[in-house]
């Protein structure tokens, strides 16, 4: 064989091998980039995002849009060095979104369950802003803890130690500002009938320099109307806010986006407080390639979204749900409101 032949294989021969191993060995990493965007006042595959039923609905306008972040898993070398080429992927760990002790299985279900719970939340929270009536009552009392045999399932509970208490929340905070060993007063209601029951707090479990009652409460909507989600293989609790927003603004007259493009993320509680999410520089590319003039952010990720915000998208501050329809209010106004 002629020398130049064999010189030019040799040669030629470590990158068929690099190439194969490129799109055959998969790497420890995935790529996380913006993922569908959804119009919580719209429709998807004919149903409404958001259905209310039993009750009349004011007719809405634009957008109120929750943004979601795609994971691409099970990447060789040569899809993740082009997606980290590209500006609009980032390349993590594996075990930063699917723990070693987890399947794939498994960390999906978890998701799936966190997203049902930010529904619920975010119900509650409308409800709450919207003054409409939530039962707060004892959904559970803890075999071993301080309120057995004294408190029970289902007593609904009115205030505890003078503290009128409405939400999971401030059961938690009225307890919590108590030391282990304090009696306490809690008011409860009980077939109808409303009394006093003292219990003795316990050191809470992690804490122990807090008092613990020893029960799980739980919020009921105590409401004629009905109010269902319709999105589909969505994970995660980021849509809570988006999904409360939609709520008061199907049962509230006006449009709180003022008819405009609204997009936004952030965990919510029943109590209306708006927590941090992942992947914020990528919800905020999907939004403004989906037409958003306006995005609210949790006031926790603020440092990381101006960093990553694409020009012209309007970024707004939100701590809580009251401060995210007063900011909507304002910017609908011209006004100013507590930007990033």
């Amino acid at each position: 064989m002629n020398r130049r032949i064999v010189t030019l294989l040799a040669a030629l021969a470590p990158i068929v091998v690099l190439g194969i191993l490129g799109t055959m060995v998969t790497v420890p990493f995935v790529a996380l980039g913006p993922g569908p965007t959804f119009n919580t006042l719209g429709e998807v595959d004919g149903e409404e995002v958001v259905a209310i039923s039993g009750t009349d609905v004011d007719e809405t306008s634009g957008h109120l849009n929750m943004t979601t972040v795609a994971v691409r898993d099970d990447l060789n070398v040569f899809e993740a060095f082009g997606l980290w080429a590209s500006g609009r992927q980032g390349i993590v760990p594996r075990e930063e979104v699917y723990p070693p002790d987890r399947s794939k299985d498994q960390v999906q279900q978890e998701n799936e369950a966190d997203f049902e719970r930010s529904e619920d939340s975010a119900e509650l929270a409308a409800l709450h802003f919207l003054g409409e009536p939530v039962i707060l009552s004892i959904g559970q009392v803890v075999d071993d803890g301080p309120s057995r045999d004294i408190l029970r399932a289902g007593d609904q509970l009115v205030s505890v130690n003078g503290e009128p208490v409405s939400t999971i929340g401030s059961v938690q905070r009225a307890v919590a500002a108590e030391a282990p060993g304090t009696e306490v007063s809690v008011v409860v209601i009980r077939d109808g009938a409303e009394m006093t029951v003292p219990v003795v707090l316990g050191a809470r479990p992690g804490d122990e320099s807090k008092g613990y009652l020893g029960i799980i409460p739980e919020e009921v909507p105590d409401v004629p109307f009905t109010v269902d989600f319709n999105l589909a293989d969505i994970g995660g609790p980021s849509a809570g806010l988006m999904f409360a927003l939609a709520v008061i603004d199907k049962l509230s007259p006006g449009d709180l986006n003022g008819g405009k493009f609204v997009a936004g993320t952030g965990t919510i509680d029943s109590d209306g407080d708006v927590g941090p999410i992942g992947g914020i520089k990528y919800k905020l590319i999907a939004a403004s390639e989906a037409g958003a003039e306006t995005f609210l952010v949790p006031a926790n990720n603020c440092d990381e979204a101006r960093q990553g915000a694409p020009d012209g998208l309007r970024l707004v501050k939100v701590e809580n749900l009251d401060g995210a329809v007063d900011a909507l209010e304002a910017v609908n106004a011209g006004a100013a409101a507590p930007m990033c």
